[in-house]
């Protein structure tokens, strides 16, 4: 077996990365790797490679590296997150019942569909729903999200444009708008309540 992949089986079974396929009834080999931790993950992004200026006494650049790229970042560290609440939460009122959630995405990422829940994974029998994350600091979820997602939608195989469709978000949403089900992070949490 080649050293790099004894090596990615390895950090898998420790549990520091993790491997994420996209979600769907197609096989796809569009392999997604993430460190687990999050506290990893934002010293790996942020911290680690710009010591050189923390050590010159530039941690300013650095502070402003982090505002900059922020939004990006902890839109990334929040989806397994999501994906596992969900998971716990299931079936919801008008989101029917789904044994893996996830994501979709191809090589070009067009579409990139945040949500997935489906009976099995990585290759489902069925597509349950699909959904788009909105984890913004200021704004609620609009129409042009759900737009961006009711047009995503037939694009993941197995689902149709009558798949039910669900979002997150962490400000709420305009009303109206033509989801099944909008969750907040007060809903999200009471997926680890006793």
């Amino acid at each position: 077996m080649p050293p790099l992949r004894v090596a990615s089986d390895l950090l898998q079974a420790k549990r520091l990365i993790a491997r994420d396929m996209p979600l769907s009834t197609g096989r796809s080999r569009e392999a997604r790797y993430r460190v687990t931790d999050p506290y990893l993950q934002f010293w790996l992004r942020f911290i680690g490679p710009y010591l050189p200026e923390i050590e010159r006494g530039r941690g300013d650049r650095v502070t402003d590296r982090i505002r900059r790229h922020w939004t990006t970042w902890r839109g990334r560290a929040v989806e397994p997150v999501i994906h596992e609440a969900l998971t716990r939460l299931l079936p919801l009122d008008a989101v029917p019942e789904a044994g893996v959630v996830g994501g979709y995405w191809t090589r070009s990422n067009t579409p990139e569909v945040d949500i997935v829940g489906a009976d099995q994974g990585p290759v489902a029998k069925s597509v349950a729903f699909t959904g788009t994350i909105k984890w913004l600091d200021t704004g609620v979820l609009d129409r042009r999200d759900v737009a961006q997602l009711i047009a995503d939608t037939p694009k993941v195989p197995g689902a149709r444009e009558s798949t039910p469709r669900i979002a997150v978000s962490r400000n709420g949403s305009e009303p109206g708008l033509d989801v099944a089900a909008v969750l907040g992070p007060d809903d999200l949490i009471t997926a680890w309540a006793p």
